[in-house]
């Protein structure tokens, strides 16, 4: 064989730059489902289930257009367990001359690949991941001109260069964001479309039994599974989406209902973050829905900000900052996580909620992430590295290049305001207004302290009190340190009591 073109299970699509002129006599393909990429972390048995399943359909793909495929399987009897060991033992079975690999979107890959380059004779060609529009270095450049950086300048800067919703070099619409437009809340009546459920195959239900026997201690539920797991049925979701959801999901991004866990939003962020989905095709198909009059510019704009602009400039930080990124903790945070996050109960009903759909789905929609079990995190002290640990496991969507920059930079200010410009913190105020489960809770939204009151409402504001010297500079907290100042002194004391008797409970 010529070159060995290694794949990983976050690059299972056609169009991935290691396939790019491949010779199909010649070069032979390697894809490894190894135990090492699903227990360095016990990921979700959902999200182990939808990259295995992956894999397998997009390996069988291959092989039918007539690739060389080494696959191996991870019951196989001879399977390592270890991507490095099984790339090495294929060198030594076939005489591969070079490695291709697309560079992987995880720096515990980048890093492990670059020691193949020091270890082997074999030489490693590392090729650029251009699923992304954005490139690595194209977004170094970019950022050394920014004292912070800000995501909606470089989302203009990525709208205009890539002519999405523009006209003559402006925006349609005459403005770049309709975030404002984005926060309604539904009635409870509202019609909620479901999200768009794929039939289970027989290699799916293959992998269902194979990972409830391998991965049992490992936390969430595998079925009902419904997640598309080939390209085919990625767009069908796609579609689904864009003429089911997509109208009014501008209105409601921001909205949480009771036994609502999808809402409007796509679902579709764990088939752009494996590869099953481009991010210029989902791009193109939302601003062409908005053109053909189909859905409002505050539902197109919303989601393409989503791609276009979060989705790379999480990623811009995420390289521009490895490896130092992993392990701040401005807030200096240090408590654990309560075990309540695996799934044991809470009289917190928006946390109940946020949890209980994660271990069923392993998903929840952004706002949950961030104004309920990010908050949460935020304003009880939990120690980042165990945040970003949670995170990565219970998400099918969650890969580290993606999870750590949501996680520690906008969740927990956990980097000092490089990635938000405050920290997002909130009481329960917020969560009443946004959603409807305060009204379920066992908890009193309107109390601010004591046994009876929500929790979020003292816990905000002892979270600003006991990090005043660090946070009370910041312009965009001004107010709340200024309402700070004209509270009583007993007042506070009930504050920090209250919260220190829930922290201890």
């Amino acid at each position: 064989m010529s070159c060995l073109r290694v794949i990983f299970g976050d690059q299972l699509n056609h169009k991935i730059s290691s396939l790019k002129n491949i010779d199909k006599k010649n070069d032979l393909i390697l894809m490894a489902e190894v135990k090492q990429e699903f227990t360095y972390v016990k990921h979700h048995k959902k999200k182990i289930v939808f990259i295995i399943s992956a894999m397998r359909h997009f390996a069988h793909e291959l092989q039918s257009k007539g690739f060389n495929i080494h696959y191996i399987k991870l019951n196989d009897s001879k399977n390592s367990g270890n991507i490095k060991a099984e790339v090495k033992k294929t060198l030594e079975k076939y005489n591969i001359k070079k490695v291709i690999v697309t560079m992987p979107c995880d720096y515990r890959l980048y890093s492990e690949i670059k020691e193949w380059q020091d270890e082997w004779d074999t030489p490693i060609e590392l090729c650029d991941d251009d699923r992304f529009l954005c490139s690595i270095e194209n977004f170094k450049s970019w950022a050394k001109g920014h004292k912070q950086l800000k995501m909606e300048y470089f989302y203009r800067e990525m709208r205009k260069q890539h002519e999405v919703l523009m006209v003559k070099n402006k925006p349609v619409g005459g403005q770049w964001n309709y975030d404002s437009e984005n926060r309604k809340v539904p009635k409870t009546s509202i019609e909620i479309p479901s999200p768009y459920q794929a039939q289970l195959d027989t290699t799916t239900k293959e992998i269902i039994d194979l990972v409830e026997q391998e991965f049992t201690d490992h936390f969430g539920d595998i079925e009902p599974f419904q997640y598309a797991v080939t390209r085919e049925q990625a767009l069908r979701a796609l579609d689904n989406f864009i003429t089911k959801r997509l109208a009014k999901f501008g209105d409601y991004q921001d909205a949480m209902l009771q036994d609502e866990p999808w809402m409007f939003h796509s679902h579709l962020s764990l088939y752009l973050n494996c590869g099953l989905l481009l991010p210029q095709e989902c791009i193109d198909k939302v601003e062409q829905a908005y053109h053909e009059g189909q859905v409002p510019l505050n539902a197109a704009e919303g989601y393409i900000r989503q791609i276009l602009g979060w989705r790379e400039f999480v990623r811009g930080v995420y390289w521009s900052q490895m490896p130092k990124y992993e392990s701040l903790n401005y807030l200096n945070a240090k408590n654990k996580l309560p075990e309540f996050f695996w799934g044991s109960e809470t009289k917190m009903n928006c946390m109940r909620q946020a949890i209980s759909e994660t271990k069923q789905h392993a998903y929840a929609h952004h706002i949950q992430r961030l104004m309920v079990l990010g908050n949460y995190a935020l304003l009880t002290g939990i120690d980042p590295k165990f945040v970003n640990e949670w995170y990565l496991i219970v998400y099918a969507d969650a890969y580290q290049w993606v999870e750590l920059p949501n996680v520690t930079g906008m969740i927990l200010f956990a980097d000092k305001g490089h990635f938000a410009s405050k920290p997002y913190c909130a009481s329960g105020s917020y969560i009443n207004k946004m959603s409807n489960y305060c009204k379920s809770c066992q908890y009193d939204v309107k109390q601010k302290v004591g046994d009876e009151a929500c929790p979020f409402n003292y816990l905000y504001w002892d979270f600003l009190i006991r990090n005043q010297k660090k946070l009370a500079d910041n312009p965009r907290l001004q107010l709340v340190y200024k309402k700070i100042k004209t509270m009583a002194q007993s007042q506070i004391k009930k504050i920090r009591q209250s919260a220190k008797a829930w922290m201890q409970s």
